[in-house]
């Protein structure tokens, strides 16, 4: 007899391309002058409850997220790439209902010839 229960992963928000301005990188230049990022977020989380009651008490605000992400990546300075990224990370992993995050910062024109240098973070959560 088969089994007829329905085994459901977690369900994913990506937050894709968000455009901000910060400072980024140690040298003079950079620590004087804005510089353009691109940050993509993936976020796992259980979203059943939400969906089957059609529940936005139940649901996660990535409204709510990505204000608090545009506002601490434009109100900072970070010297690497690594600390900007795992801020984010952070963020995003202080919402309960997040049990994976991924995420990518592009920092265009880095390199000469090349279209980007970009860092990838992710984290879990257990349970």
């Amino acid at each position: 007899m088969a089994d007829d229960r329905l085994h459901r992963d977690l369900s994913r928000i990506r937050i894709k391309n968000l455009r901000l301005r910060t400072y980024v990188g140690f040298n003079d230049e950079e620590q004087e002058k804005r510089q353009d990022v691109v940050i993509n977020i993936r976020i796992d989380y259980d979203a059943l409850a939400a969906a089957q009651a059609d529940s936005v008490e139940r649901a996660l605000d990535y409204k709510t997220i990505t204000k608090q992400v545009i506002a601490h990546v434009e109100n900072n300075r970070f010297l690497l790439l690594e600390k900007l990224v795992n801020d984010v990370l952070e963020l995003v992993l202080a919402h309960p209902p997040v049990r994976h995050v991924e995420v990518e910062v592009d920092k265009p024109h880095a390199l000469r010839f090349s279209d980007s240098v970009s860092l990838t973070m992710s984290a879990s959560r257990e349970g």
